[in-house]
């Protein structure tokens, strides 16, 4: 397998892999209510996050589907973890990924979280080589799609009461973009030409 170049750097921000010093990054937003009401995992407390931390310091590679990606955002100015990005192998066949953002919310509203969801986008399209990637959020969640439409993303499905989701019928909503449409909206006329197709990095 052939692993991207860690970490990623933008403008003001580094993406790398979890450690465990940022235990106490971690613990400041995944518990706070407006950040859990929607997760589909819990992390209310001390040791409910040294577990969620010990999941993410794991998933570091793609090797097959059903593995996640997860990178650590960190400002560069002074070196915060301020969230995190997700990357996960959903379908080989198809070539699709997923895409998952958090951002603690003391630091919202600065243009952090488009930032980082475009290079992790980009790492997907270009160190894996997936054709499409999706992404999800709860419908009562108008700040991420409104940053998902930002990015180009489309809205392609609204799920009405599909689940039930923390004792509440759940709404959600799917966007995805494809290669050439991330391509083209982001003026990239092509990726490297040593990408490799994720079903060429089953190990």
């Amino acid at each position: 397998m052939t692993s991207p170049n860690l970490p990623i750097e933008t403008e003001r921000l580094r993406l790398r892999l979890f450690e465990g010093e940022d235990f106490d990054a971690l613990l400041a937003y995944s518990t706070l209510p407006e950040v859990q009401r929607y997760l589909d995992w819990k992390a209310r407390d001390h040791v409910e996050v040294k577990s969620v931390l010990e999941v993410l310091t794991k998933q570091v590679a793609l090797n097959r589907p059903g593995d996640t990606l997860a990178l650590a955002v960190v400002r560069k100015a002074d070196d915060k973890m301020i969230g995190q990005v997700c990357l996960n192998w959903y379908d080989a066949t198809a070539a699709q990924g997923e895409f998952r953002c958090i951002i603690n919310p003391v630091y919202r509203r600065q243009g952090y979280g488009k930032e980082a969801a475009q290079a992790a986008i980009t790492l997907g399209f270009d160190s894996f080589r997936f054709h499409r990637i999706f992404a999800r959020c709860d419908a009562r969640n108008a700040a991420s799609a409104r940053m998902l439409k930002s990015l180009g993303m489309r809205l392609e499905a609204h799920y009405r009461e599909h689940a039930l989701f923390q004792g509440d019928w759940d709404e959600e909503l799917h966007f995805a973009v494809l290669d050439r449409e991330w391509r083209r909206s982001h003026n990239i006329h092509d990726f490297p030409s040593h990408r490799l197709f994720p079903s060429h990095r089953v190990a």
